[in-house]
């Protein structure tokens, strides 16, 4: 089982921003993020000519490992200016000292408090059919197409990446 997508949201304030989003099983590792890539700015102060730096990344592991990391572009200190990645990464485990609970016992923990803060809710559900429905209607409609299959241990099929933007690659946890 594995989906490989590419969404927008459709307002003002993400026109334009392409969403990529990909689950699977058997892939070659277990883990569940949420990656902010941002662009390049225009007329970075101490760009490198020669050498093209690589993108700033802020990451929210939801599990396992729960934390947050980022990977920024950073001059080191001196006359010169060479740009180098740093990264700053919290985990809650590390910090706070206790071992989070596994995704099922906080799910039935919360079962039991009455809290349905990580339930969908029935609109998200409603909607979640809503995008998924021209696809799977799609996929009905087509007689003997190829069905992109991939090895177990693998980080999906090829076809994955044709999705990607120009210059993109899926982010490898």
């Amino acid at each position: 089982t594995y989906a490989a997508l590419k969404l927008y949201i459709d307002n003002w304030r993400w026109a334009g921003v392409p969403f990529y989003l990909r689950g699977g099983k058997r892939l070659p590792k277990r883990g569940t993020e949420i990656a902010i890539i941002f662009k390049d700015a225009p007329g970075v102060l101490f760009q490198q000519r020669s050498q093209k730096n690589e993108p700033n990344v802020l990451a929210m592991r939801i599990q396992p490992d729960e934390g947050i990391s980022m990977k920024i572009n950073c001059k080191v200190p001196g006359p010169s200016s060479p740009i180098q990645p740093v990264k700053m990464d919290f985990r809650y485990g590390s910090y706070f000292g206790q071992t989070p609970p596994e995704a099922y016992e906080r799910l039935i923990w919360d079962c039991i408090l009455g809290d349905s803060t990580l339930f969908a809710r029935s609109d998200e559900v409603a909607q979640s059919w809503e995008i998924l429905t021209p696809i799977l209607n799609y996929w009905n409609a087509q007689k003997n197409a190829p069905f992109p299959n991939y090895a177990a241990g693998s980080w999906g099929p090829e076809e994955a990446n044709l999705i990607l933007g120009e210059g993109r690659s899926w982010r490898i946890l």
